[in-house]
């Protein structure tokens, strides 16, 4: 009931001796997520609560088989520590560090897909598949296992959803958060495929935000392509033109990228759209219940 990880998942932290890599490792070691190592130059042969350090991913994948990485390398450092993780044969490679120089992203992300790696992010929570494993920062109290694929741009929405779904009952597949800047690895696209040929998904919940046209190209794909409901949710109404509200690439430029422009063409391909968070739970259960009649 899930894509991308599950108890399979064997995850190496790049900057595990950080402020922020410590304590997320320890947080997805305690979740059950099996981390195998950590990668922190000139740290080798060191352990955190038992997770080997390495000075290199390519020592930590040979000596313990991690096949996923998550990055909390600072910004002028991460998107060499991506390169560094695909070169070391890591398939899939989270990116939760925040300010990466989208110059610095640009070329990266070129080579890294061209040898099939799938990176989430950057500035991104991570991701989660309720009772197996996570990756990220993600909250792992607020989720339940169930039937409901949740991806979304945003961190602190996805947190919220999540604990609507939950205190609704309704339990979740997988939740990804893609992350908010203009250049990243894993666009909404690329995971409603996956929520799509996922057998134990039953429906999906897409939480957008103003700038880019992310939401409208998946909005396609849902109307010409996808046989499970959606339900959406689209953040920034209130946006003024130009200005750049929290994430990177949410901001509204040339009348394009609007909250309007986006759940016009949702609900355009069928998706019901929640004008507040709480109207998530009721709208997805009724999906659901539609999907078993």
């Amino acid at each position: 009931m899930s894509i991308l990880i599950d108890r399979s998942t064997r995850l190496v932290v790049q900057g595990i001796t950080g402020r922020d890599g410590s304590f997320h490792a320890r947080a997805m070691k305690e979740y059950g997520t099996q981390v195998v190592a950590g990668v922190t130059p000139g740290k080798g042969g060191q352990n955190l609560d038992g997770i080997p350090i390495f000075d290199r991913v390519s020592d930590a994948v040979r000596e313990t088989g991690a096949n996923t990485s998550v990055i909390y390398v600072p910004p002028p450092f991460a998107a060499d520590a991506i390169l560094e993780a695909a070169h070391a044969s890591i398939r899939l490679v989270v990116a939760i560090t925040e300010g990466i120089p989208v110059m610095d992203v640009v070329p990266v992300m070129k080579e890294v897909q061209a040898m099939g790696v799938r990176v989430i992010g950057p500035n991104c929570p991570g991701l989660i598949s309720p009772g197996l494993s996570k990756v990220g920062i993600l909250p792992g109290e607020i989720h339940l296992p169930g039937p409901v694929g949740v991806v979304s741009r945003s961190g602190t929405l996805t947190y919220e959803m999540v604990y609507q779904l939950t205190r609704s009952g309704i339990g979740q597949s997988t939740c990804i958060g893609i992350g908010g800047d203009p250049v990243i690895g894993t666009r909404f696209l690329d995971v409603l495929q996956l929520f799509e040929a996922d057998p134990d998904t039953k429906a999906v919940v897409m939480i957008g935000e103003i700038g880019g046209t992310a939401e409208e190209e998946a909005a396609r794909y849902v109307k010409e392509s996808m046989t499970k409901p959606v339900v959406g949710f689209i953040a920034g109404r209130t946006a003024p033109p130009g200005k750049r509200m929290g994430h990177a690439g949410a901001i509204i430029s040339s009348g394009r990228g609007t909250a309007e422009e986006k759940i016009a063409a949702l609900e355009a391909a069928g998706i019901p759209v929640a004008r507040i968070p709480s109207e998530v739970g009721p709208l997805v259960q009724r999906a659901l219940d539609r999907g078993r009649g």
